[in-house]
């Protein structure tokens, strides 16, 4: 497919993807699970680069949720030492494309090595303005809410005063606009715990494609997908079609229609 023009307005200011699927891309190609995430770095790469190049302003990847704590040590033990890698292999080249690296995750539980590889990464992109690329790392949408109360509460917010606005201000990616596409590959049809605050009125995309086999194209085709969605955030829109109500989950459910 053709680049889409930075200027349009079909193109969302900013995609947020849940990278699902590694260990099966392995395991169907009798490989460990190790080189599935070595595959999926790869295939973020890429994905970056083709983002940016489509005029996309943040983007944020599911690097490692606060429950991913539950998979093997092995395995865990891989993916800290495949970030560290792929931050030293590739972190220059982000910084040369205009690339920005933030963080948005609970740092205080992984290791001093990481944690600096993760800060030093944000440091060294500072300047940047191209791309946000935001790595959620031991990342919860829970944890994100609870924090982000928590606070508020600290910095003096009184009860009667905590609205959406207040709360916003204090969750951990209070420096960006709530993703308009939300994008989960490998086949998977949930949220699993990712930006559930930010994503309230997101458009939602699930490709049974592995995320080391999402490139460009399925970029686009997901793009496609968002400039046919009418945004109408509660209101009736162009359509004249409310979202929500009684009435109009009757009349979804009876037409086949999600």
């Amino acid at each position: 497919m053709a680049v889409t023009s930075p200027h349009s307005e079909s193109v969302p200011r900013h995609v947020a993807i849940v990278m699902d699927g590694n260990g099966r891309w392995a395991r169907k190609r009798f490989m460990p699970r190790g080189l599935g995430h070595k595959a999926g770095v790869d295939a973020l790469v890429k994905v970056v680069q083709a983002s940016a190049d489509r005029g996309i302003g943040y983007l944020t990847v599911f690097a490692f949720s606060s429950e991913n704590w539950k998979r093997p040590e092995e395995e865990v033990s891989g993916l800290m030492s495949l970030l560290l890698v792929a931050l030293s292999k590739h972190l220059t080249k982000l910084k040369a494309d205009g690339v920005r690296i933030r963080i948005a995750g609970d740092l205080a539980n992984v290791s001093e090595k990481v944690r600096n590889a993760l800060l030093d990464a944000e440091a060294a992109t500072v300047g940047n303005a191209r791309l946000t690329l935001t790595v959620a790392f031991n990342y919860g949408g829970r944890w994100d809410i609870v924090q982000a109360c928590q606070r508020a509460i600290a910095a003096g917010v009184a009860a009667d005063k905590l609205d959406e606005a207040a709360l916003s201000r204090h969750m951990a990616m209070s420096y960006a606009p709530d993703p308009d596409l939300f994008i989960r590959t490998g086949g998977e049809v949930r949220l699993s715990n990712f930006l559930l605050w930010q994503s309230a009125y997101a458009e939602l995309v699930f490709t049974e494609c592995l995320w080391p086999d999402f490139d460009a194209d399925e970029l686009d085709r997901a793009l496609a997908v968002y400039a046919q969605r009418e945004r109408r955030f509660g209101d009736v829109g162009s359509s004249g079609q409310g979202e929500g109500g009684i009435g109009h989950a009757l009349s979804a459910s009876s037409s086949g229609n999600p």
